[in-house]
């Protein structure tokens, strides 16, 4: 619920700019992740489910629609078109026939992994913005009011799902020269 103590041109000012700030960022950010993904003939909302996928390893297709901030008809349609080129697998859970889930196949997951693996941060237009600050301060901007904003809208479920995703890009790649490569885990205990 919005506070009562500010003003309205103030809670206007504020919605504007974060409106025109994201719009700009948008932009970008879709230019140059259409511009990484387009050798690999897939559009933004496949790339972003076999992300999910990824991340959740499988995932119901109404988490897909959450965390893929999409449609649930977006996220099926999507889902399908990648199951029929054989990125996905669709399936049922034994005590939950409600929901459709999708896992990465094979070949899906060596398919986001050279995407990973050719990924560019000269050809990232909103990384090379922040590039500059990183030299400055010594680190990239952490985003933290930000993240705070979208935890307040999209709740505690959808920032878990962010944070997970880049915390097995921590734990489960190593960069070696420019490039990231998934690790090996030993499965001896």
């Amino acid at each position: 619920m919005a506070s009562k103590h500010v003003s309205v041109k103030e809670a206007m000012i504020f919605s504007q700019r974060m409106a025109q700030l994201s719009k700009a960022l948008w932009k970008t950010i879709e230019k140059d992740w259409q511009n990484w993904i387009k050798p690999y003939n897939l559009n933004i909302n496949e790339h972003h489910i076999l992300w999910i996928a990824y991340h959740l390893k499988g995932a119901s297709i109404s988490d897909i629609a959450k965390f893929g901030v999409m449609h649930v008809s977006t996220a099926f349609n999507f889902s399908k078109k990648l199951a029929e080129r054989g990125y996905l697998q669709f399936s049922k859970k034994e005590n939950d026939k409600r929901n459709t889930y999708v896992k990465l196949t094979k070949l899906g997951e060596d398919l986001l992994l050279d995407l990973i693996d050719c990924y560019d941060p000269e050809a990232d237009s909103v990384f090379t913005g922040a590039s500059p600050l990183r030299d400055l301060y010594g680190k990239l901007p952490e985003a933290m009011e930000m993240m705070a904003i979208v935890r307040q809208i999209y709740g505690d479920d959808f920032m878990e799902i962010f944070e997970k995703s880049f915390n097995n890009l921590e734990s489960d790649f190593l960069e070696e020269g420019r490039r990231l490569e998934k690790a090996e885990i030993n499965s001896a205990v």
